[in-house]
């Protein structure tokens, strides 16, 4: 079963107003298609704000830029260095008064 996943096969996403065909792993395909979606559901949004007014060059960048920020955001709440240091000093306290009662034994 998980070579069946890991096996690459062709698919083809529509993202805004093209068809792409892509070989993917059969166990990325959903995550494929709702990113596909999600392109086309933003480019979309800018699309129809700013029409006539900037390009579709800028307007994919635009969207581009939307979506690498919503992902910034996410993989910032998922930063475990401030709790891994936290973890690390209290660790230190811990073995330093350790360390002392053994002394005192």
């Amino acid at each position: 079963m998980a070579e069946q996943d890991n096996e690459k096969f062709h698919i083809r996403l529509h993202v805004y107003d093209e068809e792409i065909e892509v070989a993917i792993n059969r166990s990325d395909e959903v995550y494929y298609r709702a990113a596909a979606k999600l392109i086309t559901d933003r480019y979309n949004t800018y699309a129809n704000f700013f029409k006539g007014r900037k390009g579709d060059h800028t307007i994919a960048l635009m969207t581009l830029i939307d979506i690498a920020l919503q992902y910034q955001k996410e993989r910032s709440k998922n930063d475990t260095e401030p709790y891994d240091n936290i973890l690390k000093s209290l660790t230190a306290e811990i073995e330093d008064v350790l360390g002392e009662k053994r002394q005192e034994y």
